[in-house]
């Protein structure tokens, strides 16, 4: 494990490498603030001992701050004089992992630094794994811009609390990433993480999925069944598109979330529930509750804590490491280690607007890295529309139109329709509410045209 130990008396800094080094550790040291935060930009830092007082004008609080800033902070013991122990605790509030005071005895700052460390190796552990089992979630690291700095702070501070957080933001900017988020890295981490997409299901298996049915309560209900709120004990669930839930079930789901207790579908007796509710939306609630669409009472229930998740086109500082990120995702998925971006293609790519935000830049680079003839991803390997062409049209505007005997345009334009959806499926890899997206449909008017060209299977039926 690599140690910082950063302190402006030369004998300090070598009496704590010598002990530090005897237990097995690399350490480097610096002097004061400036030097730390070099090191702290040019290397890993696994841990950080710094002394409060640097000298007349500096402070261990400047390198506590520039250590937490990083995009992987190390944990932070922080050594106080005898009588200090108000900075000792505004030191813990921003952060430091533990305090110890002066005069300290060396087998009790070695057993301090053992558990930092352990503490430290436990969260990369944990983050290795959500990364292995819930692609995505190591995007929250990714960004370097203030937005997302803010975004992932007030996820630290919000998830330990029980608090119902609403999660705003445009399709494809990461609002299931940031409820996962929520959920790791809360107490109840060990318990379900149960999503459902509202908009997704229509309204009467929309109650039956969040609230359970009895057996008999409609046709094919051949036994009880919980639904997800009880399910997931004292879990999560996360309401995508809480938007697109109708006015009838947003009445029901209000009391539910005031009473804490469902009703099941053919049900008098009511069930409790312990699992935390995450919701999210790309739709301003504001105006749906101003357009009648959605309750206010409802809204002020959800809207307890908001988190905003900015545009992709907002945050151009973050566009080049999310795609640097993507593409060692390829590199292992493709086994393709040499896999990179030239400067134009990553400059390219930092100039786009991406409407589609973080989704549509990962689908761009699985594409671009997929169909690579060689290891280095020019512009040319991008999309037509990033280089600025146009796709190509069979007509111009003024051209003359064909209308042969027997000409249908309602015929002509089911053909072009079902072309298409036909696509947007291939393209989504057959996942129909990604398709919905790339077509500007929401998911109920997807889920229509499928069925009326006969492409709908039987559990769009269902």
């Amino acid at each position: 494990m690599h140690i910082l130990v950063v302190d402006d008396e030369r004998s300090m800094r070598d009496v704590l490498e010598i002990m530090l080094s005897r237990a097995g550790h690399q350490v480097t040291c610096a002097d004061g603030v400036r030097r730390a935060s070099e090191a702290l930009g040019s290397t890993r830092v696994d841990l950080v001992i710094t002394d409060m007082k640097l000298g007349a004008s500096q402070s261990g609080m400047d390198v506590l701050r520039a250590a937490r800033a990083l995009p992987e902070p190390p944990e932070v013991i922080v050594i106080t004089a005898f009588g200090t122990a108000v900075s000792a605790m505004e030191a813990m509030r921003e952060g430091a992992y533990d305090y110890i005071g002066k005069p300290f005895d060396n087998e009790e700052l070695l057993l301090l630094v053992q558990k930092a460390l352990e503490k430290r190796a436990l969260r990369r552990e944990n983050l290795s794994l959500r990364e292995h089992l819930l692609p995505g979630a190591g995007l929250m690291a990714v960004g370097r811009g203030a937005r997302m700095r803010a975004v992932r702070n007030l996820v630290d501070k919000v998830a330990p609390t029980r608090s119902t957080v609403l999660i705003h933001g445009e399709s494809g900017t990461g609002k299931e990433v940031i409820a996962k988020e929520l959920h790791f890295k809360s107490p109840r981490a060990s318990q379900p993480f149960l999503p459902i997409n509202c908009a997704a299901v229509n309204e009467g298996v929309l109650e039956s999925e969040l609230f359970g049915h009895v057996k008999g309560s409609f046709t094919g209900a051949t036994h009880d069944r919980p639904g997800l709120l009880v399910h997931a004990g004292e879990g999560t669930v996360f309401l995508d598109e809480i938007g697109d839930v109708p006015l009838a079930t947003q009445v029901k789901l209000l009391r539910v979330l005031q009473e804490r207790k469902v009703k099941p579908v053919g049900s008098s007796a009511e069930v409790p529930f312990q699992a935390r509710i995450l919701a999210a939306t790309h739709r301003s609630l504001d105006a749906e509750v101003k357009a009648g669409r959605f309750r206010e009472d409802l809204f002020y229930r959800l809207n307890v804590i908001m988190i905003e998740l900015p545009p992709l086109r907002e945050r151009v500082e973050d566009i080049a490491p999310l795609a640097e990120h993507f593409l060692s995702l390829q590199r292992k998925a493709l086994e393709r280690p040499g896999l990179r971006f030239s400067p134009e293609a990553l400059a390219m790519l930092s100039s786009y607007s991406f409407p589609g935000n973080v989704r549509q830049l990962e689908n761009i680079v699985e594409r671009a890295a997929t169909l690579a003839d060689g290891d280095t991803l020019t512009p040319a390997s991008l999309p037509p529309t990033l280089r600025g062409e146009s796709a190509p049209s069979t007509a111009t505007a003024g051209s003359e139109v064909a209308l042969g005997a027997g000409f249908s345009l309602e015929r002509h334009l089911d053909e072009a329709e079902r072309r298409y959806l036909v696509a947007a499926l291939a393209q989504a890899g057959g996942v129909k509410t990604r398709a919905a997206e790339l077509l500007g449909l929401t998911f109920r008017s997807f889920r229509y045209r499928l069925a009326k060209h006969g492409l709908s299977d039987r559990e769009d039926e269902a």
